[in-house]
């Protein structure tokens, strides 16, 4: 058989074909897998965005445990603290625009977190051109949690003294316009413990005046993964053919006793 292959010139071919089509086949195979994963988690996040909302002290207890209270809603009760007021860029297909990060004091001494009330246009960026929308007194928000984000490679850098955030980091906003000490002099301070979250509230009940405008969240997770799985299986299968024609050409030549070409 072997032999015969050489004689026909399809050796190479058929090693390469072997080579490769393990590798295509494996490749669309973890395709396969990542789409079971990523219809899972799609399917995970869409609950906990619709659940029951549970307390903020029943999600501190999860993040302890878990570490993974994203998209959890999540309902808390206190004050906000309007002074620390932070602003993430968010610019829309219809105008420039900020998120309004608002530090929030829980009642009972819970840790204090941030929490994104919603979308202002940059004609609204000063607070005191949005006074109805600075709620005083106990509130009760729900909104859901969302972790800090990594900062992206092309980000641009935050601008603490402008007020100006580029990357959801709630670590760096508590700082305001300092920005975080350096890790020596942090390395002596007692800091006061921050939620290790933030909320985006909801849209309803809409604040005063109307701005900020909550509902924020974008739940959008690509999911392409079947076409990948179709693609890596189509190009071992495509593969596969082309050799099957290609050696039955050369073996009938072979046959026939005809000069084959190289």
């Amino acid at each position: 058989m072997i032999a015969r292959l050489r004689a026909a010139g399809l050796a190479v071919p058929a090693l390469m074909t072997l080579a490769m089509l393990p590798v295509l086949i494996g490749l669309g195979t973890w395709q396969w897998q990542r789409l079971v994963w990523k219809q899972d988690l799609i399917t995970k996040i869409a609950a906990r965005a619709s659940a029951e909302p549970q307390s903020y002290i029943a999600t501190l207890a999860e993040f302890v445990k878990s570490g993974d209270v994203e998209y959890k809603r999540v309902r808390v009760s206190g004050t906000f603290d309007h002074n620390v007021e932070r602003h993430l860029y968010a610019p829309t297909t219809a105008s420039q625009g900020w998120h309004i990060y608002t530090l929030f004091k829980p009642e009972g001494g819970q840790p204090p977190l941030f929490i994104n009330r919603g979308w202002v246009p940059d004609t609204l960026k000063d607070p005191a051109k949005r006074a109805d929308g600075q709620v005083t007194g106990t509130v009760s928000v729900t909104g859901l949690a969302r972790a800090d984000q990594t900062r992206g490679l092309f980000a641009p850098a935050d601008d603490a003294k402008g007020n100006h955030w580029y990357t959801r980091d709630t670590w760096a906003m508590r700082w305001g316009t300092e920005g975080p000490p350096p890790p020596d002099k942090l390395a002596l301070m007692r800091l006061q413990g921050y939620a290790p979250f933030s909320l985006d509230a909801e849209a309803e009940p809409a604040n005063p005046g109307g701005w900020p405008k909550g509902g924020t969240t974008e739940i959008k997770i690509s999911n392409r993964h079947l076409e990948y799985v179709v693609t890596w299986y189509g190009f071992a299968l495509t593969l596969l053919v082309v050799f099957i024609v290609y050696a039955r050409q050369r073996l009938a030549k072979l046959k026939e006793n005809a000069p084959l070409q190289p």
